[in-house]
């Protein structure tokens, strides 16, 4: 046991000041459910028509009615166009009224909207018609920012430690949410939002990790679990902000300052000793671990304090690893596949909440409130029923989902939010399936390497999930029959998978083989759930799994 690893023993595996360091990260997972899902409120559908008001120049005393008879053309449901207008003539009122417009040509003056709807970005920046595919194009432009914030995020961590990076990723993502409140022009809010997308990532990414490496191994699937949960109340809170804020610009605003509650807790948050020590920076790990263990109302030997020398960084295998073994060569394509399809399906029925026809701050509070029995029920079928089989029907089932979604009629709202529903629990069970294992599949000397790949092809799908919605366009049963045809693949594909409930882990990629199967009656016995990593007693979390 390495001489860290021993005194975190000493200091406690879920102590005080581990509970306060997982109470320490409820804030900002709050506030990534709400960056993660707000823009779906504030483009809610309007009516709308083209600004005709030209016309008022020749006949400033003519009606509102008057004005739009004459100067917007009726479609075949007898209601006026919303994108496109009678051209604008140099006649007076009377040959106008004589004769009549024939010549259509699209919207070229603006948009008019119902005077009485609060300010949203749909109509301070007329995304409607024409402009309208940019609302899903500036939802992957934030998703694009998750992944390039993963890509910088991690490895500054790693050069100059978790507290910092947690610290600028909060800075950041206080002050471009708020930030967004005031931009004037669209274009402005993709950015802004790109640079919360990286914010998000570098907190999420840098608080798992540091929470990872002061809790003992058996309560951090109870860490997570809680900052899943965490997401979930996230989205819920969302849903009852958004309705009682509907200027969208407020909304930030409140979405936004609520990070700014977490720098008050700053003082607390500690470094990683695992990290100090790898840096040689023993004095400073030596303080923080003596703190934890006062915290915990534990007391060092100085002695123990004494074996602390400096951590040699753990030489990882190469990332070409993962391709030159044929065995992790076909883990490396499926679970990636699987990540890819999960968070696919994953977002593209989170992103058409506004879709499926029933009120969309209701839809949305039931979306947060099944994920939180999704997470829990994942504890009890990753045990009873093993890894493999519960990622292949949780991936099918809420393929399937969607797939029915698509012969369900437009005027039956209730059957396809229910569905929806149903789609989001498998969803987001499956989720919390991936991490466990993805982390169990991979050798110790690869595992982040491949559970990083697994989590750059999610990003790509979350970026990709906005961008296939503008199908919609076509036939609204695209999207819907593309979000479920992906996972109802990728689930078939993980069959082809070893099941690893019960198996030692690899630490290696030189035997050829992947880990032994001795799971395969795992339905009759519980205790098979149970991950059993190779030298059990060392509390190293490179050979542990880290994920739940």
């Amino acid at each position: 046991m390495s001489g860290v690893g021993e005194i975190l023993k000493a200091v406690g595996d879920f102590g005080r000041f581990q509970k306060c360091l997982v109470l320490l990260s409820v804030i900002p997972c709050l506030s990534v459910a709400f960056h993660q899902f707000c823009q779906l409120f504030m483009v809610v559908e309007v009516p709308h028509h083209c600004d005709t008001s030209w016309i008022l120049a020749v006949g400033p005393n003519l009606t509102e009615e008057e004005q739009l008879n004459l100067t917007l053309p009726r479609g075949p449901d007898g209601h006026f166009e919303q994108c496109s207008m009678f051209s604008p003539v140099d006649w007076d009122l009377d040959s106008i009224l004589a004769y009549g417009l024939n010549h259509t040509e699209k919207c070229s003056s603006g948009w008019v909207y119902p005077s009485e709807q609060p300010p949203s970005l749909l109509t301070e920046f007329d995304l409607v018609c024409d402009r309208k595919d940019l609302n899903d194009i500036a939802q992957a432009i934030y998703m694009a920012g998750l992944l390039l914030g993963s890509m910088i995020f991690g490895p500054l961590s790693d050069r100059i430690g978790r507290r910092p990076v947690v610290l600028i990723s909060v800075f950041l993502q206080g002050l471009f949410g708020l930030g967004i409140a005031f931009v004037p022009h669209f274009y402005v809010y993709m950015a802004f939002r790109c640079v919360v997308g990286a914010s998000v990532s570098g907190i999420t990414m840098t608080l798992l990790a540091l929470a990872t490496e002061w809790i003992g191994v058996s309560s951090r699937p109870n860490a997570v679990l809680t900052s899943h949960c965490c997401f979930a109340i996230g989205q819920m809170i969302l849903a009852g902000l958004s309705y009682g804020i509907r200027n969208w610009r407020l909304l930030e605003i409140a979405g936004s300052a609520l990070i700014f509650a977490f720098f008050f807790c700053m003082g607390v948050l500690p470094e990683s000793p695992r990290w100090l020590m790898t840096k040689g920076r023993i004095e400073e790990a030596k303080k923080v671990l003596q703190k934890a263990a006062a915290t915990n109302k534990r007391s060092l030997p100085p002695e123990l304090l004494e074996q602390l020398k400096p951590e040699k960084e753990v030489k990882s295998g190469s990332f070409l690893d993962l391709f030159r073994k044929k065995h992790l060569l076909k883990v490396t394509l499926i679970m990636s596949c699987a990540w890819f399809v999960n968070s696919f399906v994953y977002y593209g029925l989170s992103l058409n909440v506004t879709n499926f026809g029933l009120d969309i701050y209701l839809t949305q509070l039931a979306f947060g409130a099944v994920e939180i029995p999704a997470r829990f029920a994942c504890i009890f079928t990753l045990q009873r029923f093993g890894r493999r089989k519960t990622q292949v029907v949780l991936l099918v089932l809420s393929g399937l989902v969607c797939l029915i979604i698509t012969g369900i009629p437009e005027d039956q709202p209730v059957a396809t939010t229910v569905l929806a529903t149903i789609g989001k629990f498998a969803a987001s069970a499956s989720f919390s399936t991936s991490y466990v294992y993805a982390a169990e599949l991979f050798p110790t000397v690869v595992r982040q390497t491949g559970v990083g790949l697994c989590s750059v092809s999610a990003r790509v799908a979350g970026i990709l999930a906005p961008l296939v919605r503008l199908l919609g366009q076509h036939h609204r049963a695209i999207p819907m029959a593309i979000f479920g045809s992906a996972p109802v693949l990728g689930g078939l594909l993980c069959i082809l998978l070893p099941e690893t409930c019960g198996t030692d882990l690899a630490d290696d990629t030189g035997d050829g083989h992947p880990p032994a199967q001795v799971c395969e009656n795992a339905t009759s016995s519980s205790q098979n759930g149970q991950v059993k990593g190779k030298g059990a007693d060392q509390d190293n979390e490179s050979t542990k799994t880290t994920y739940f």
